[in-house]
């Protein structure tokens, strides 16, 4: 049944909070996300490093520290994950929902074959799952994700294959047990340019055959285009702005992401300097009062230093910004 046809989102986010640190002293990594995510589509977020993207989306599936504390809802098909038993979130993740990690040299283990890898995220999910069958598995999963000579690369160890080759096998054991949402974060950090047009397109080409929810967490507008659907941006533990990729390419609200849109070189100039946007992320225990992009912010006026901005917009395009109708036009 498409859960997109009855109402019901695949994937739904709500006021999702994640503090560190006691109670006298909380730190808020995450402040008050919220987002959908429907069958067949993708959503990008996107922010830079500590923003608050990739913890969000651990937590939403049950991955956070020990030390973290996750308030708020997160809905997976119309059921409650917040307060789910660790049981119940481990039958859940790995065959319905399906993460891919930041780094798949220290996500895979060192001293296990790949097939060895692969065929246990199958049979973890599927005990009558026989050895002979789950390896035929294991040999289709790195023939999908476009590994040459699947049948012997399944006999090989992690070290004797390249990043790209590593991200592939991390996609491969994602999709193993057909999940209907897949969340990847930083799915192309630390390759190169070359590779990183195969691994979106290994996971465009999936996406599509296998009508995935899918969640890309970048810190890069460029991978989401011609990828994503909807683009969420976050700063600072909070979604600032949210619209479909073409209308935030062709007129970003929110000063932050006219930013992002504006460091993205050009390829087809002789020479460019290169825009950056001024200024640090701020520091969870020093988080400024009102708008939390004001002290980087060019188009920053009193209101901004004093009250946190709502959003504005409707919801095909909306903004967190008192003056997101000023910050109209591309770069």
């Amino acid at each position: 049944m498409n859960h997109t046809e009855t109402g019901v989102p695949l994937f739904e986010v709500k006021d999702l909070r994640v503090s560190f640190g006691r109670s006298e002293t909380q730190l808020e990594a995450v402040r008050g996300i919220s987002l959908t995510v429907n069958n067949g589509e993708v959503l990008g977020i996107v922010g830079e490093s500590g923003s608050g993207k990739s913890i969000g989306m651990l937590a939403a599936l049950g991955l956070q520290p020990e030390t973290a504390t996750v308030s708020g809802s997160v809905r997976f098909k119309g059921k409650e994950l917040v307060g789910l038993s660790r049981r119940e979130l481990r039958k859940l993740r790995g065959s319905r929902v399906a993460m891919i990690f930041q780094d798949p040299l220290s996500s895979l283990n060192p001293v296990m074959t790949i097939g060895a890898q692969i065929t246990e995220a199958l049979q973890l999910h599927n005990d009558q799952l026989s050895n002979k069958a789950a390896l035929e598995r294991a040999e289709e999963l790195l023939k999908l994700v476009a590994i040459p000579q699947p049948d012997r690369r399944l006999s090989q160890y992690p070290h004797e294959f390249s990043g790209g080759m590593r991200q592939r096998v991390m996609i491969a054991m994602a999709v193993a047990n057909d999940p209907d949402l897949l969340i990847a974060d930083e799915p192309t950090t630390a390759l190169d340019v070359t590779v990183q047009a195969q691994i979106m397109e290994v996971l465009a080409d999936l996406q599509e055959r296998l009508n995935l929810g899918l969640i890309l967490i970048t810190h890069d507008l460029g991978v989401l285009a011609g990828h994503a659907d909807r683009v969420a941006v976050v700063y600072a533990g909070q979604i600032v702005e949210q619209a479909s990729i073409d209308d935030l390419f062709a007129a970003p609200s929110h000063p932050y992401t006219r930013g992002l849109i504006a460091s993205i070189p050009d390829m087809t100039a002789d020479r460019e300097r290169l825009f950056s946007i001024e200024g640090m992320p701020p520091a969870l225990g020093r988080l400024p009062v009102g708008c939390a992009f004001h002290p980087r912010c060019p188009m920053c006026q009193e209101v901004c230093r004093t009250t946190a901005p709502l959003f504005r917009g409707n919801q095909k395009h909306e903004a967190a910004c008192h003056f997101a109708e000023l910050a109209e036009g591309g770069r």
